[in-house]
């Protein structure tokens, strides 16, 4: 007997959950975006603070990864990683990247788009000393994105940094947070037959009354 042969092209989800329109979403994105968290956080949901960070670098080939959110207000989204990891050369030379949050189980997705800048040395240092201490060995162990023969390679540079900095390692130089402004988010709702509610803002320039334009996005 053949086994079954998975059709791909026959998955499929009618999405009924909820709706979305200009009149239910706040005047603020950054606002609106924590409304969307907080349900998230109550449904309790598997790693609500998980996007996806979309980068391009100077070859121009797109790249993206799963990191967590560790931080949002008004100036934007912050995330902390290795400067010298392969997000972190992309950003050195073309700072624009785009997040994304996909929340199934509540047939949800926000996508955001904009410019990223390194957080202050404060801030980093901040939310460095806030981890555990084998997270804070962690980052010193891991030349994160480079080559390496084996995992003894990790494990031994981990027993090292413990001998040097015991349980109070510094934050390393090459290890800190970054910032992206949003210029562009959009709130994605799942609809039935395929034609959900898309729900952009767009930042304005020179508008301070009305930073942020709000459209409706064909399905």
């Amino acid at each position: 007997m053949r086994p079954t042969v998975l059709s791909l092209a026959d998955l499929r989800k009618n999405y009924s959950l909820g709706a979305l329109s200009e009149a239910d979403v706040d005047p603020n994105p950054i606002r609106q975006f924590e409304i969307w968290f907080e349900q998230a956080l109550k449904s309790q949901l598997p790693e609500p603070n998980a996007m996806t960070l979309a980068t391009v670098g100077a070859d121009l080939r797109p790249s993206a990864r799963i990191v967590l959110i560790k931080g949002v207000d008004p100036r934007g989204f912050t995330f902390f990683t290795n400067y010298a990891s392969h997000k972190g050369r992309d950003l050195a030379s073309n700072p624009y990247a785009s997040l994304l949050f996909h929340w199934v189980e509540l047939e949800r997705q926000i996508r955001i788009e904009g410019r990223v800048a390194k957080t202050s040395d404060a801030e980093s240092d901040s939310y460095f000393h806030s981890r555990p201490a084998s997270s804070r060995i962690g980052a010193w162990a891991s030349e994160q994105s480079q080559v390496i023969a084996d995992r003894s390679v990790i494990e031994t540079r981990e027993a090292e940094f413990v001998a040097k900095f015991g349980n109070n390692p510094p934050r390393p130089p090459q290890w800190g947070g970054y910032r992206l402004s949003p210029e562009r988010i959009e709130f994605w709702q799942g609809r039935p037959s395929r034609l959900h509610d898309r729900i952009c803002y767009v930042r304005t320039e020179g508008e301070p009354a009305r930073p942020w334009r709000i459209e409706r996005l064909a399905p």
